[in-house]
């Protein structure tokens, strides 16, 4: 497989070299020295998240501040989204910047990233289903959310654009739609620092 460092220092995007035949395709997903050998951390599954979601609906942003290598591999294992990460880290040199990739069924491309980084995405596809492989286990209090709508994130949702535009507003969680704007969650304190990658 092919891992890239994003524009984000410290996320990735895994590309599987698929092997086809008459039966269809078979792909490495993830592997361990792979992933290590790429990020320089030791990649340990401690959690998996799967979330179905109908088109049009808008998750995120949320991302944690948790002690260690927390970080998480993202799929979508059915229908497409369009995923956002987008940098909160305080100190970060692309503080501020987002990444934004088209997620599908079958591509097998995966995005790594800290849990410090924000993540979002909005389903383009009825039944879309995303899967996440976690570092660490999910720990109560410890994620931050911020409204995905802020201008001032300036996502690049499109939700009036192209082919995948949403004809009505996305749908959101209550805890979503009531998130803090990242002006508001700066004020806080509540921003993740940034730390920059150690390599071994």
């Amino acid at each position: 497989m092919r891992i890239d460092e994003t524009t984000i220092p410290g996320t990735y995007r895994l590309v599987p070299k698929k092997i086809s035949d008459e039966r269809g395709h078979f792909y490495e997903a993830a592997k361990h020295s792979a992933l290590t050998g790429a990020t320089g951390l030791a990649f340990t599954v401690r959690q998996v998240n799967n979330s179905v979601s109908r088109r049009g609906v808008l998750r995120g942003v949320h991302c944690g501040d948790v002690p260690g290598d927390a970080s998480k591999l993202v799929s979508c294992v059915r229908g497409a989204i369009l995923d956002v990460m987008v940098d909160l880290r305080v100190g970060s040199p692309t503080f501020g910047a987002h990444q934004a990739t088209r997620l599908q069924a079958g591509d097998g491309i995966a995005l790594y990233m800290p849990g410090s980084i924000g993540h979002a995405f909005l389903a383009l596809e009825e039944g879309t289903c995303v899967n996440y492989l976690l570092s660490t286990e999910y720990v109560p209090g410890a994620m931050v959310d911020l409204d995905a709508l802020d201008p001032a994130l300036a996502l690049p949702w499109n939700l009036h654009g192209d082919l995948d535009a949403l004809d009505a507003p996305p749908v959101r969680s209550a805890k979503d739609a009531a998130a803090p704007t990242l002006a508001e969650v700066a004020a806080s304190g509540r921003l993740p620092r940034y730390t920059p990658p150690s390599r071994s």
